[in-house]
């Protein structure tokens, strides 16, 4: 079940590279996951396992290779991670998120998620693509894209001390999208549930995850 790097190719001939994890056993769904600034680390990796130890079939897209292969950015430097992002397309992305979810061969029964700016992209795509469900971890730029309606039921997690998105922000986006599922966790801030970086809080992460795949269950069980 532990993740493995894989290559896709997107329907206008680009190939890219992808950690793909597959469960044990027949898959419950699929899972697309849009990584943050840093480009595809390791604990993109890491998160696909995780969702292949939880029944799932995870494929995380390395989207700047639409730039060149194999960048990945310091936790340090998200600017040059926030650069690379603003330098592709939606029609880019969009089309490795699709050849990804093709990929997962589970047809009808797909999940968009996403970290950061990944969960911006991710929100975006849930907007655009007819996704089973979306799991979306502080999505950057939410609040400005929140006249966006999602095409799928959909699960957010922030942190009140989140520096990138502010807790007046999160309430507007509950607010906005009152049949959404959103979840705040006292205390955490934003990236809380990368162990990699400085915000990491098991405590939020555990239940953020728990939160995510009860969720699931819930919405997939009647597809």
């Amino acid at each position: 079940m532990s993740a493995r790097k894989v290559s896709i190719a997107a329907a206008d001939g680009h190939r890219l590279t992808a950690w793909r994890a597959d469960p044990a056993g027949a898959p419950k769904a699929g899972v697309v996951v849009l990584h943050a600034v840093y480009g595809l680390t390791p604990h993109i990796g890491d998160v696909c396992s995780a969702w292949a130890q939880a029944g799932y079939t995870a494929i995380a897209p390395a989207l700047f290779d639409r730039i060149s292969p194999d960048i990945i950015f310091a936790y340090d430097n998200p600017g040059a991670g926030s650069r690379a992002y603003a330098s592709l397309s939606k029609v880019q992305i969009f089309a490795d998120i699709a050849a990804c979810a093709a990929a997962t061969d589970v047809p009808g029964r797909v999940v968009i998620s996403g970290f950061c700016t990944g969960g911006t992209w991710a929100w975006q795509a849930a907007a655009a693509i007819p996704f089973a469900a979306q799991v979306n971890f502080y999505g950057s730029a939410v609040p400005a894209l929140n006249d966006l309606d999602p095409l799928c039921p959909t699960i957010f997690h922030y942190g009140d001390t989140d520096h990138v998105v502010s807790l007046a922000e999160v309430h507007a986006i509950a607010a906005r999208h009152p049949v959404a599922q959103t979840h705040i966790y006292p205390g955490a801030g934003h990236a809380f549930l990368n162990p990699d970086q400085g915000n990491f809080d098991p405590i939020a992460a555990e239940l953020a995850w728990e939160r995510s795949l009860a969720f699931l269950d819930a919405h997939l069980s009647g597809r």
